[in-house]
């Protein structure tokens, strides 16, 4: 539960970096390793919701705007 937790209030402070991927990586890897399936595209919104509306609502929009689905790697490698 306490790294769901984690997962689940995982935010941005400061700017991306690879450091902050690597976090997000890691805490999703801790959790693979516990039988905890997580879906590509929640492990995808999770983490475009980790970002701050104030900076990325536009690069946000921009990537899911007239999608159905959205890739993990695609946004991994969009930051």
């Amino acid at each position: 539960m306490h790294l769901k937790k984690r997962l689940y209030s995982f935010q941005l402070k400061g700017e991306i970096s690879s450091d902050y991927i690597n976090n997000y990586t890691e805490l999703l890897a801790d959790l693979t390793n516990l039988d905890v399936v997580i879906e590509d595209e929640d492990k995808t919104l999770i983490l475009l919701s980790s970002l701050p509306n104030e900076r990325y609502e536009t690069f946000v929009l921009t990537l899911i705007y007239g999608r159905t689905s959205l890739s993990y790697i695609e946004v991994t490698a969009a930051l």
